[in-house]
This record gives C-alpha cells, structure tokens and sequence, in this order.
C-alpha cells in the first residue's frame, strides 16, 4: 500500500497529495528531529481515521485471502497423501515437475541476484578498467561534495529529484542504471 501510494505521488496523480508531501518532505528535511514524531502522529491520524471504518461484528473466515476456495484437487490430494506415498509414480512425477519448476523460478531469481553482486563487485575489482575508473572518480567528487555540501541540501536535491512531475521523467533507463547493467559479472566468462 505504501509503494502504490508513493507511486501515486511520484507520478502525480493526486497533485494537491503531491504538493503537500513536497512541504512535508522539506519540513522533515530541515528540521529531522521531526521525523520519528511526525511518524507517530501520522500513524495516529491513519488509526483515527480508520476508526470509522472497524468492522462492527467479529471477524469471519474469509476463504479468498489465503486462495483457498481456487487450490486444485491435486495440491490436496498431494497436502493429505501419506508417507511413503500412496500414489502412482506417474502422479508423483507430475508432483515433481511441478516442484522443479518452482525451484528453476527460484534459482533464477538467486543467479539474478548474484549477478547484481558481482557487477558491484566487479567496480572496485578493476576487471573493466574503464568502468573501475569512472566509478572511482565518481566516488572522489561525490565524498568532496558530500563533505562540501550540508546534509539537507543533498537530501532535498535527492527528494526533489525523486518526486519530479512525470513530464521530466524519461522512459529509457537512467545513465547509472545503465552503467551498471553493463558492467561484467561471471555468468560473462562461463562457457
């Protein structure tokens, strides 16, 4: 809900929610003493707020949270089946295919985030001189920047940036991103 909110303010759908988190985000800017009691307070008002809205009677089961009124006769065939199996071999080759799928989806997933790893890695490894270079130099002007500039500056900079109206947003990756996407990673030198 928070992702889909902050999606909503980054693309300005609501432009008066837009603005009021601008002057919200540079009050906590300015003053970050506020911050951990401008949460507090938030939380407050949402919790009031949704006091209208509590359920009058006591809870009931409700059987489409967990999916459970659309699992196939398979899953609980499989769930109640006894140990060792009672089923055919053919029944519990399905039931593993199906197993190994979720387990490529999941391995796939992992190798992603290991290659995401090694290209970081792969920016102070010095495996792409050039990439090694640029990304040091970057790193040397941003500490004398960042030593140069208040903190609130950079951070207003960065809020402002990131909650821009969607008309100077680009549909391309941005240049970092991009950067780093073309950086080496293992999966590169396998055969």
């Amino acid at each position: 809900a928070v992702g889909n909110w902050f999606r909503d303010i980054c693309m300005w759908k609501n432009p008066v929610t837009t603005i009021l988190v601008h002057i919200l985000y540079l009050i906590l800017i300015w003053y970050p003493e506020l911050i951990l009691p401008t949460i507090f307070l938030y939380m407050f008002l949402i919790g009031i707020w949704h006091f209208r809205f509590r359920p009058r009677h006591p809870p009931h089961m409700d059987t489409r949270i967990s999916h459970a009124d659309v699992v196939h006769p398979d899953e609980l065939d499989e769930e109640f089946d006894t140990l060792p199996t009672s089923k055919s071999s053919d029944v519990v080759r399905i039931r593993y295919d199906r197993l190994r799928s979720v387990a490529g989806k999941l391995q796939t997933v992992v190798g992603d985030m290991a290659t995401q790893g090694e290209r970081f890695q792969a920016l102070l490894s010095w495996r792409d001189p050039r990439a090694s270079a640029i990304f040091v130099l970057f790193c040397l002007l941003a500490a004398i920047v960042l030593y140069v500039t208040p903190f609130q500056v950079i951070a207003v900079l960065f809020g402002i940036y990131v909650l821009r109206h969607p008309r100077f947003r680009h549909r391309l990756p941005s240049v970092p991103l991009n950067f780093f996407r073309r950086l080496p990673a293992r999966s590169d030198s396998m055969l």
